[in-house]
């Protein structure tokens, strides 16, 4: 099976995703990347972005949980 060059993202913690995603922005704002560069950019984006998310989503659902608990 063939290894996702996006695997590691997973591992990311939310710091770091936002982070790198910083970076993927600035390059693909310079617009020094050839085409294949930009693609190659603009996925990585997306899965960083979608990390980020995931672990906004997962700080949401504990905030929720610990404000229910709060109130029992």
């Amino acid at each position: 099976m063939a290894h996702n060059p996006h695997d590691d993202v997973a591992e990311l913690t939310y710091e770091q995703a936002r982070d790198e995603l910083v970076r993927v922005v600035n390059e693909l704002e310079q617009g020094s990347s050839t085409l294949e560069q930009a693609l190659a950019l603009w996925e990585r984006g997306e899965v960083l972005a979608k990390r980020c998310e995931e672990w906004l989503i997962g700080a949401k659902a504990r905030l929720d949980a610990a404000r229910t608990a709060a109130t029992e």
